[in-house]
């Protein structure tokens, strides 16, 4: 299945001069969502994964079904005063300001193999800072799953020390 078929580009979204990569049509699509959660477990299964993180709000879409896949638990990632318990958070720059990651504290065990789900790699400013919250917390990130990797953005570079897969790439 070529799941390039399912991405819809969009010119100048959310800011003139980007490329905005839709996942949208992948997911109203049952044949094409299964597969590509299938594809991404596949990858990971024997990996020894214990929890899959996602991040907030299309990793979760994500990173959910890829959970119950590979039958693990699930922790969400998610933006300052979302989640109702004791968290731990990670302040981090983006190309156009700082934003801030929150986990609950009692998410991941210390040693606890995690599987990282987001829908999309850009500059991988998000992805380290999830990875390193994670980190934090004695959690071992076993890699990362991405529906979409923008090549010439490099966030795989921030990634170097974890097995980073995509399903599609885009330069």
């Amino acid at each position: 299945m070529d799941l390039k078929e399912y991405i819809r580009s969009i010119p100048d979204f959310p800011q003139k001069g980007i490329l905005f990569r839709d996942i949208t049509p992948l997911l109203s699509d049952g044949e094409a969502f299964k597969f590509a959660v299938k594809k991404i477990a596949e990858h990971f299964k024997g990996m020894g994964v214990e929890k899959v993180a996602g991040v907030e709000a299309r990793g979760f879409i994500i990173g959910a079904p890829v959970a119950a896949e590979l039958g693990v638990g699930f922790v969400p990632i998610r933006k300052p005063g979302k989640l109702p318990f004791d968290v731990v958070r990670k302040e981090y720059q983006l190309e156009y300001g700082m934003s801030i990651l929150e986990v609950h504290k009692d998410a991941v065990k210390k040693g606890e193999k995690v599987l990282m789900i987001d829908d999309l790699l850009a500059t991988g400013g998000t992805a380290k800072a999830a990875s390193e919250l994670i980190e934090s917390l004695g959690g071992s990130i076993v890699g990362w799953g991405f529906i979409i990797v923008l090549k010439s953005l490099k966030g795989e570079e921030k990634l170097k020390n974890y097995d980073v897969f995509s399903l599609i790439d885009f330069e």
